[in-house]
């Protein structure tokens, strides 16, 4: 039977996060985690349907692809569909051909697990390594050490605080109130912690949130950040410390986190707190013509 793309719209969103949980597994190559489509989800879960794309074939989702903005396609496959030579020969015609309507002119950017089938035929179509990203990894087997700052669980009384950590962080005005009450409502946030960590005066000076994807399988930071007016004291460190523990008691087998290479302060704070620095990974890209 044909490998059919798909539009899940809002009544898919649910089944869409379900696989994804399913397809993490320590020792994966770094792919979509269903905590992506919950931090995607504070744009609302039309939103989030709007960018969402899936390919199915004889009913079964086989993977799962995520437009994050209108030049990024991140896309995963299941853990035994990613040698599937029809599959990946539909994923790039889908992403390349006349008729895909995944990408409009101009340039575009595809995300894929290293090592699935994907890669190559990606390559055989003119696309070329770009961005570079470094993974890394914590693994959660044996007990954190408390963070050395007190962190508090944001709820929806204090979400205030969080989006104002998070503007100031990223020195963008984009995450407010209002999109955390639409991500917090959405369901990979079942299993999600938003943190704020604060300094011995009572300022919040960091925030991040951690999800979940079930109880033995690898946790995602996404995203973290630290107030400027507080950088420098240790406080980057002692959140992504608290995040590793966060993760630990929700189970949690591993925590994992993913930042451009260019940032090297981030790739040395995540490693000050514990994790491993895996080999890098880099984004394809071309130029797509309408």
């Amino acid at each position: 039977m044909a490998i059919v793309l798909r539009e899940p719209g809002v009544d898919g969103l649910s089944e869409a996060v379900g696989v994804l949980r399913q397809w993490q597994y320590d020792g994966a190559p770094m792919q979509l985690h269903p905590g992506d489509l919950g931090w995607f989800w504070r744009f609302g879960a039309e939103a989030t349907a709007a960018a969402l794309r899936t390919w199915r074939r004889d009913g079964r989702i086989l993977a799962v692809g995520l437009l994050d903005g209108p030049e990024l396609l991140r896309v995963t496959i299941a853990p035994d569909a990613q040698q599937d030579e029809e599959l990946a020969q539909q994923l790039v015609e889908d992403v390349t051909g006349p008729e895909r309507g995944v990408f409009t002119k101009g340039k575009a950017s595809i995300e894929a697990p290293v090592g699935a089938l994907i890669q190559d035929l990606l390559f055989e179509h003119g696309w070329k390594s770009a961005e570079a990203w470094t993974p890394l990894r914590r693994d959660l087997t044996q007990r954190v050490a408390d963070a050395g700052v007190r962190i508090d669980v944001t709820g929806p009384e204090l979400a205030h605080v969080r989006t104002a950590v998070q503007r100031a962080a990223f020195g963008k005005p984009t995450f407010t109130d209002e999109r955390w009450h639409a991500m917090s409502g959405g369901p990979a946030y079942a299993d999600a912690r938003c943190l704020v960590a604060y300094d011995d005066l009572g300022n919040a000076v960091a925030a991040v949130t951690v999800w979940s994807a079930g109880v033995g399988k690898p946790g995602l930071l996404e995203p973290l950040g630290v107030h400027p007016d507080h950088r420098g004291h240790g406080y980057g460190k002692a959140i992504t410390v608290a995040a590793a523990a966060a993760l630990q008691e929700l189970g949690s087998s591993s925590a994992i986190v993913c930042t451009p290479s260019l940032n090297v302060a981030a790739v040395a704070t995540y490693a000050s707190a514990g994790f491993q620095q895996l080999p890098e990974i880099r984004d394809r890209s071309r130029d797509v013509q309408a």
